[in-house]
């Protein structure tokens, strides 16, 4: 069977950034199991393992348009230091959750901690990069109706019944 849309597809994968860091993998754990179509991997590498079967293998450069966008200058921004509880320890590289003035939730990182603000960063920490996969097909399988439904795979550590 061919990865298409509707499919339940198990990968193994290392992403590398330009330099050849490795920045995730699964190798030596579960593959990562998703639906494909479903919009939860970057559109690049989906866009590529469109067609593969499982034994395939394949390196995909994503570029920043095709993964996690371009970084927009405007998502580092300054918040009043009092925004934040008073015995909360705040320190530069930590993440949490903020909310927007429309109230959405709004992930940011900690990038600076100053007397009276906090400077924080709003875009994805792989914005603007171009990302390295390779990728070993593991299992295609047709997704189930719940799986449609639910949009996403149940197999797996993040897998569940309803």
């Amino acid at each position: 069977m061919n990865i298409a849309s509707n499919t339940i597809v198990q990968i193994e994968y290392t992403l590398r950034n330009s330099s050849g860091e490795v920045l995730d993998t699964s190798v030596g754990g579960e593959p990562l199991s998703y639906l494909h179509g479903g919009g939860q991997i970057v559109p690049g590498l989906e866009r590529e393992l469109e067609g593969l079967k499982v034994g395939d293998t394949k390196e995909v450069e994503v570029s920043p348009a095709e993964g996690y966008g371009e970084r927009d200058p405007n998502g580092t921004f300054t918040v009043p230091r009092n925004s934040f509880p008073p015995d909360m320890s705040i320190v530069a590289g930590q993440a949490f959750v903020g909310e927007s003035e429309e109230g959405d939730s709004v992930p940011v990182r900690i990038v600076e901690v100053r007397p009276d603000e906090v400077v924080v960063d709003a875009n994805h920490p792989l914005a603007g990069e171009t990302l390295f996969f390779q990728v070993n097909i593991k299992g295609v399988r047709e997704a189930t109706k719940e799986e449609q439904a639910h949009g996403h795979s149940h197999d797996g550590e993040g897998g569940h019944h309803h």
